[in-house]
């Protein structure tokens, strides 16, 4: 249909009713000539520049007091590139018109959002600064199917929605716009028509890689920044790092409260590689594992709620700052983990929630779109776009931040439809179940993504129940995870300890009972900052006892981890037995150190980390069968557990005896899988953690007496409260 301008009507554009701006803006064939409008308020005069030359061709006409000019070139039938010279007071300056240009994405990018299986998603939807016709500027795509129409506002245009509409090139929902001349560093949003007419709250952009300072949630342009990463050599062995056959001691971090500044503000991502890095690789540590850095409107959520998903938090520096950070760690041959939360996001009115006008993230049914426990809402993993706009987010992390691996939380409220519902309140799924059908094969398909794009890297499942194969294969039927959460063996475990010595022996199946499903799943054993938070106390004063009793059980918490098998994970604090609970808005108490006691839970943490890597059968065998095996675990009127871990070849290496009970055990004679001497490796009982210094003078010659069905054994003196690891030279 031939261009006609005397059908614009600018009443109905005034009211934000122009849907499709291409065809009512830019430059047109029109009888004769070419015909120009544009929308620039605050402008007193523009002039139509030829590119080509540099030389005003001619005025526009002003048509209203708003800001809507025209011209109409006549006898000019051919098309040249031009620009507008704006002036307002005494200031002038050029500018293309934006309508000017053509499509942001192509029709592959455009196939593949359709189909759902767009893996660099971030590539394309967002802002990306870039060169259009050779000028720079920024191009912009957003996925709004239901808007009636879209705006790009910002500090560039006084946030005034009708400046810079975007247009829909094709069915798919995908609004796009090329502005020339923005550049980094401003600050943008959308501005969303719904189909009824309404004009939603100012949307921030899915796909912002940076933003505003919470509370203000303004996303800035930014781009895919070309950092000068000097982590090659560790990227290239992360293989032997992430590796089940490899020793991996997590260190759970808070960024923003693990140690702050004399003026109570927390400490930057620049301040953290200088200064928290160092005191994870002195612990022994293999990874470190970041809470939530995807931005966060509410600090209090420790990122758990988060809506910029492409935006590491701008509470403590810019993205090449978070960048430096992982650089960092790697350079000192420490891993990064990073929390990521696919199952629900809050409802702020800037965010995804009715992002269009219509439950576009979320499901419409409260019944499967709102989560009971945490007032968010639950996406709809049965459509295509949610499903690849997550995926592509798991890759963005690993692709633009060297992330070494995913744990992927609240992965049971995923897979259950009843999850926290009573009934009548959840819908079942089509074959009349509990499973959350669209859900698990959400799972399935990221890690089967993620692991073929980057096999080095490790997907870890926060899973609480008993569901089969999570990190079993999704060829056998699995979820695909690397490793799972032992969130059974945590809870058994704290329960277990926590009671009163001299009612241990009656409960003794709660500190044995995860052993008989250890080889079920590649487990992680977590002592998270789920545990010392509210109103759970610390993990000093979970245990029970004297004073001098709690630190002894502390330290037998300690090394009843690092001597099964399975992964190790601490959160910060317990490694020098933090008194009080964790408190997001404080400092942990760093004072704590200047006491002998715990300053000996430090030492006993940094010696397991290193005996735990320096000893293969501890960690060799974490996720295969024969990794384990125990020696006698039913002596439960004694309180004494005894154990052995294999290497990979079958040898037996370390020997491992706990007395859970608070009295010594002298003249204990245990079955060992050697002749000779036994070398101590470690007495938790020693003075040097906070003991006693009870042992064995440090070495132990086995017997010829059979016990416990082997040939040789140990009379040993067990201190109380204690572990001893013994290693046959």
């Amino acid at each position: 249909m031939a261009f006609d301008p005397n059908q614009f009507d600018s009443e109905t554009f005034f009211r934000g009713f122009c849907h499709d701006p291409k065809a009512c803006f830019g430059c047109f064939s029109y009888k004769d000539g070419i015909f120009f409008r544009t929308f620039k308020p605050d402008v007193n005069r523009i002039a139509l520049i030829d590119a080509r030359n540099g030389e005003a061709v001619a005025e526009l006409k002003k048509k209203d007091a708003d800001g809507l000019f025209e011209l109409h070139l006549s006898k000019h039938s051919e098309f040249f590139p031009y620009r507008y010279r704006m002036t307002s007071g005494s200031h002038s300056w050029e500018i293309e018109d934006h309508y000017s240009f053509g499509p942001v994405l192509g029709e592959l990018d455009r196939y593949l959002m359709g189909e759902g299986n767009h893996l660099e998603l971030y590539r394309k939807l967002g802002a990306h600064p870039c060169a259009m016709n050779g000028i720079e500027g920024v191009a912009f795509a957003l996925w709004a199917p239901n808007a009636r129409r879209v705006s790009i506002v910002g500090n560039f245009n006084n946030w005034d929605g009708r400046c810079h509409l975007m247009q829909q090139f094709a069915m798919n929902g995908i609004w796009e716009l090329f502005i020339p001349r923005l550049l980094p560093g401003d600050f943008y949003k959308f501005e969303i028509m719904g189909l009824n007419g309404d004009l939603l709250p100012l949307k921030s952009d899915p796909f912002a890689f940076r933003t505003e300072i919470a509370p203000n949630c303004a996303c800035i342009v930014h781009g895919l920044s070309e950092y000068e990463w000097r982590d090659s050599d560790w990227m290239q062995n992360r293989y032997k790092h992430n590796s089940h056959k490899a020793p991996v001691s997590i260190f759970e971090v808070h960024l923003g409260s693990w140690r702050r500044k004399d003026d109570g503000y927390s400490l930057s991502y620049q301040e953290l590689a200088e200064q928290l890095i160092p005191y994870v690789i002195d612990l022994g540590y293999t990874h470190i594992q970041l809470l939530p850095v995807s931005e966060h409107p509410y600090y209090a959520s420790w990122g758990y709620q988060p809506l910029g998903l492409f935006a590491p938090t701008s509470r403590y520096g810019k993205p090449d700052d978070f960048k430096t950070f992982v650089d960092v760690a790697h350079r000192a041959r420490l891993g990064v983990f990073l929390d990521w939360v696919p199952a629900h996001f809050p409802e702020d009115a800037h965010g995804l929630a009715n992002f269009d006008g219509t439950h576009l993230y979320e499901h419409a049914d409260p019944r499967q779109g709102r989560h009971q426990d945490w007032g968010t809402l639950i996406y709809n993993y049965g459509r295509d776009e949610v499903c690849n706009f997550l995926i592509a987010n798991a890759l963005f992390w690993l692709d633009q931040y060297h992330i070494d691996g995913l744990r992927v939380d609240a992965v049971a409220s995923m897979l259950y439809l009843n999850y926290s519902r009573k009934e009548g309140e959840w819908i079942p799924n089509r074959y009349g179940g509990k499973e959350n059908i669209e859900a698990i094969n959400f799972l399935r398909r990221l890690n089967e993504i993620v692991y073929k794009q980057y096999p080095d890297i490790m997907m870890i499942a926060e899973e609480s129940t008993a569901w089969p194969g999570v990190s079993r294969s999704t060829e056998w039927g699995g979820l695909g995870f690397g490793l799972k959460w032992d969130m059974g063996w945590m809870h058994d475990t704290l329960r277990y300890l926590g009671r009163h010595m001299l009612h241990r022996r009656w409960h003794h199946d709660e500190i044995t009972f995860s052993m008989l499903y250890r080889h079920a799943e590649n487990f992680v054993l977590p002592l998270s900052h789920d545990e010392v938070v509210h109103g759970k106390k610390s993990l000093l004063w979970r245990m029970p006892g004297s004073r001098e009793e709690q630190f002894a059980n502390l330290r037998l918490l300690y090394a009843w981890q690092f001597a099964l098998s399975g992964k190790k994970m601490l959160f910060m604090g317990g490694e020098f037995a933090q008194d009080h609970e964790w408190d997001h808005n404080r400092a942990l108490d760093w004072f704590l150190l200047q006491y002998a006691p715990h300053q000996g839970i430090l030492n006993l943490v940094r010696d397991l980390n290193k005996l735990y890597q320096t000893e293969p059968s501890l960690y060799e065998g974490d996720c295969e069968s024969g990794g384990f095996r125990w020696i006698d675990c039913a002596d439960n009127k004694n309180n004494v557990l005894a154990l052995v871990r294999h290497d990979l070849a079958g040898c037996p290496g370390v020997v491992v005896v706990i007395n859970m009970s608070g009295s010594v055990r002298d003249n204990y004679r245990i079955g060992v899988p050697l002749s000779g001497t036994y070398r101590e490796l470690l007495n938790t009982d020693s003075a040097y953690y906070g003991g006693y210094n009870h042992g064995n003078l440090g070495e132990k010659k086995a017997d010829n007496i059979p016990i416990h069905h082997h040939q040789y054994s140990l009379n040993l003196t067990l201190p109380p409260l204690s572990a001893l690891f013994l290693k046959n030279i």
